[in-house]
């Protein structure tokens, strides 16, 4: 249950990074609440992994989840740049959460 609630807890990270955009330096109400919400709905869920994930692990999990979420909605929403090399380097990132994933301990 603890790794479910990781990954849930880095979607709603990937969630509200990517609300930021809309916020526009939260002067939008509503886009504001969002990001609000997904963030502590992240914040909350990781801290619960944590009880059964060592720390480090789980903060890693975490924040690659948000890395490579955040990078593949830019690329799919905000038309940011895709080259083999960083297509690469997020298969890289993925394979070390999976690999993160695999070797921990609990």
């Amino acid at each position: 249950m603890s790794w479910i609630a990781l990954v849930i807890a880095g979607l709603l990270e990937v969630c509200w990074a990517v609300g930021l955009r809309y916020t526009d330096g939260f002067r939008r109400p509503l886009p504001t609440l969002g990001v609000l919400v997904t963030l502590a709905g992240s914040l909350y869920l990781l801290a619960y992994a944590t009880r059964h994930i060592p720390l480090g692990t789980a903060y890693a999990v975490w924040v690659g989840i948000g890395a490579l979420g955040v990078a593949c909605a830019g690329i799919w929403l905000f038309g940011e740049t895709v080259s083999p090399v960083r297509i690469s380097l997020l298969l890289l990132l993925f394979g070390a959460i999976v690999g993160l994933k695999l070797t921990a301990s609990a």
